[in-house]
């Protein structure tokens, strides 16, 4: 599979006992290295306007790959990596899985995923379709707005996705759970409706969420405002 937003393979190497794969170089790494203040090492935050053209590119990866009926399944910061330019791209498809066909669910023999990321209904039941891919990526886009995990490390308990669902649109308690490391440098318009958005990616009932493709459009549509 080729798309500019999807990690290429460069070569593999099948020679015994190493198996390896070779993938292009991305210098800035994984995007979760430049979210949250407990990253070591990372001396400039991203730009509001670089996280969005961030969340537009894997949109647009997701996008590809639920028109060629293939699940993610493993949507996290730390899968989306960075080249130098900023430009994301999905990579570690180990979970990946084509199907459904349809609208309809599969139903997977193992859940596999990460916490805090997996949509409730595949966890749950192990019913899988591209929407609990959505879900994850409605994750990503609370962690870049917030600057805070999914799962808090030192509180396994808590919860991005509750703990911001409670805010719904209410723009004045969104200014404070926006991530300070943007410094109010940010359009409250546009990062309230994707804020909006987001919301609408990781509510519980999967029919309810958008598509791959209307969250880019709906993206498209945010930064569009800026140009």
């Amino acid at each position: 599979m080729a798309h500019p937003n999807i990690i290429k393979l460069l070569g593999y190497c099948m020679d015994e006992p190493e198996r390896l794969l070779v993938y292009e170089y991305m210098p800035n790494k994984s995007l979760d290295r430049f979210l949250f203040t407990d990253t070591p090492n990372i001396a400039v935050p991203l730009s509001w306007r670089t996280r969005l053209l961030i969340m537009i590119g894997v949109a647009r990866g997701l996008t590809y790959l639920h028109s060629a009926n293939v699940t993610y399944r493993d949507v996290k910061s730390a899968n989306i990596l960075l080249d130098g330019d900023f430009n994301a791209k999905l990579a570690d498809f180990g979970h990946a899985r084509r199907g459904p066909e349809t609208e309809g669910t599969h139903v997977s023999t193992c859940v596999v995923g990460t916490y805090g990321y997996a949509a409730p209904e595949y966890v749950q039941t192990g019913r899988l379709n591209i929407k609990s891919d959505v879900y994850g990526f409605g994750v990503v886009m609370l962690e870049s707005i917030t600057g805070q995990r999914a799962i808090d490390r030192n509180n396994q308990h808590q919860n991005l996705v509750e703990c911001v669902t409670q805010i719904k649109s209410d723009k004045r308690k969104l200014k404070k759970i926006m991530d300070p490391r943007l410094e109010d440098k940010y359009p409250l318009k546009g990062t309230s409706e994707c804020f909006e958005l987001a919301l609408r990616c990781v509510v519980h009932n999967p029919k309810e969420r958008p598509s791959s493709e209307q969250v880019l459009q709906s993206l498209e549509q945010i930064h569009g405002l800026y140009k």
